[in-house]
């Protein structure tokens, strides 16, 4: 993997935009479009910097991103994800290589299982009636922040 300053700024911007996207859906219960597209933006800089050559692995990568989103788009329709999460885990998926997007997938879900369990023991404490509104997008970023360490890994570790 090629690496220099403009792959780790990468990391790190891309790192600092889920944390921010985070904190918003914790905050608001949605995740700004912008912060979104961003990520999705620097994703071909990203490729570019790790020298992915387009033919196979840029068009695979975006292949792979589309089907994702889809299958995504596809919960969204049914009621079971909001459209920031929807979009924030298509954008994500420009940046990880296959076998990274499946474990943070896998992780989200756990995370996100987790999640749901904690804020239904809450609202039966507090005997809260109002319907449980998850912030899926905290497990989407943790996931996508463990799933990402493998590239910082590789390299420096």
């Amino acid at each position: 993997m090629g690496w220099g300053i403009l792959s780790i700024v990468l990391l790190v911007a891309c790192g600092l935009l889920l944390v921010s996207a985070g904190i918003e859906d914790v905050r608001k219960r949605e995740i700004a479009n912008w912060k979104n597209a961003a990520i999705a933006l620097l994703a071909p800089l990203w490729w570019w910097s790790c020298a992915m050559p387009l033919w196979p692995d840029v068009a695979i990568q975006i292949g792979v991103a589309a089907v994702v989103f889809a299958i995504f788009v596809g919960a969204f329709a049914l009621g079971q994800m909001g459209g920031g999460d929807v979009k924030l885990i298509g954008a994500i998926a420009l940046w990880l290589p296959f076998q990274a997007l499946v474990w943070m997938l896998v992780a989200m879900s756990l995370i996100g299982g987790v999640l749901t369990v904690l804020l239904l023991i809450e609202h039966k404490w507090r005997r809260i009636e109002t319907p449980i509104e998850v912030p899926y997008g905290v497990a989407i970023v943790a996931a996508t922040l463990f799933a990402l360490h493998e590239p910082i890994l590789n390299r420096f570790g």
